[in-house]
Parts: C-alpha cells; structure tokens; sequence
C-alpha cells in the first residue's frame, strides 16, 4: 500500500491516509449492494430463459413426436380413406362436442300385432305393441325385389320371414294378432309364413277399406 508523504517535509502524513481510507471504504459500501443486486437480476433472468428454452423444445419433440405417430399410421391406409379421415378431423374441430344421450333399456314385446298391406305392386308387413308402437317392419324392396317380383307370394314370404326374425330377436316376440289390408297376391302366403318362422297367431282380421259409394269410382281400361 502507497503512504502519502508531505513534499515539504517528505514525512509521512497520517491525517490525509485516513481521509483517503475513510473514502476508499464508502465508495466499497455504496459499490457493492448494487452490484450485488445486478448479479442477482441478471442470474434471474438467464434462468428464465433457460427453462423457456427448456419447455419450448419439449413441446416441440411432444408435437413432432405426434405428427410422426400420424404419418406411420396413415402410411398405411389406401389414399380414400386417408381423405375421409381428414375431413373428420376438420369437422371435429369445428364442430362443438354434444352431450352424450343417456342409453335406453329395450323392452320385451312377447304379445304384439301384425299389420300385411298388400297391393297389387308391393307387399309390406310391419310388427307392433299393443300400444302400435313399430317393432319392425319389412317390403319386397327391402328385400331386393323389383318391379313385377314385388308382388308376388314368395315375396310376400321373405318379407314375413325378414321382420319376424328381427322382432323375435330384438324383443322376443311370440304371439301375434294379424291385420290384412289389400287385394294383393301376397296376402295369403304372408299370413301363413308367420305360423312357419314360430309365431302363434291367435287372431286374423280383415281392414281392407271397403266404400260405401262415397267417391266415384275409376274409370275402366280400354284394351
């Protein structure tokens, strides 16, 4: 440490060292708080950024990751079904999400009604409850008839067949009281079908409507 003489004298000065000292320790005193607090903020800082750094490539590789899962799978679908999954996805996000519906328990129909309309191009037989609720129904055209075919008696038999299996299925239906409606050639093989596909027909009823000259009638063909 250099000692402060006096150029007169050339003695040592002890007043004008303990001035300087006393100097020298206030800037020390005043000097290190505040570079302390700068460290301190700019340690903060470069931490901040480094986990910002950290989260954004994490959220990075998670998406990439993702968007790869995608492609291997898609990969392998044919080009259509790859199109129709896109358009889902766009639809999903922009459709809101609806609220599921609860689930209905099915009731069994052991004793219900049958209904054969048949006309003279179709044939069509629908299986109720006895409040008329629809169990299920069936026609010719269900069934993959066309024209002429549609009203044929074998026709008629298929249909029976198809609804019957699916209302003794579904909700176990034994016993049926039959309704006819119609003219057609399918009326007879319909009603005798039910007994063959094990229903118990307890009732048959004929509803044709019948007119008591209320309109006129159409006028006949001219061959």
């Amino acid at each position: 440490m250099h000692k402060s003489t006096n150029p007169s004298t050339g003695e040592f000065d002890e007043a004008k060292e303990k001035n300087g000292l006393k100097n020298k320790l206030k800037e020390i005193k005043v000097e290190k708080p505040v570079e302390r607090q700068k460290k301190i903020k700019i340690l903060k800082n470069k931490n901040l950024e480094e986990n910002q750094k950290k989260e954004e490539s994490k959220s990075v590789k998670l998406n990439f990751n993702e968007e790869q899962q995608e492609e291997q799978e898609s990969d392998d679908l044919p080009e259509e079904i790859k199109k129709k999954l896109e358009k889902k996805k766009s639809e999903r996000k922009a459709k809101p999400l609806k609220k599921k519906k609860k689930k209905t328990e099915k009731k069994y129909v052991t004793i219900g009604k049958a209904y054969i309309q048949a006309t003279y191009n179709n044939t069509i037989v629908t299986f109720t409850d006895l409040l008329g609720n629809v169990i299920s129904s069936a026609s010719s055209g269900m069934a993959g008839f066309k024209g002429a075919k549609k009203s044929t008696p074998y026709a008629a038999q298929i249909v029976t067949k198809i609804a019957a299996m699916k209302a003794k299925q579904e909700y176990n239906l034994k016993e049926v009281s039959v309704f006819i409606k119609g003219v057609g050639n399918g009326r007879e093989s319909a009603t005798r079908s039910l007994n063959s596909n094990g229903l118990i027909v307890t009732s048959i009823k004929d509803v044709t409507p019948m007119p008591h000259n209320g309109c006129r009638r159409r006028k006949p063909r001219r061959v």
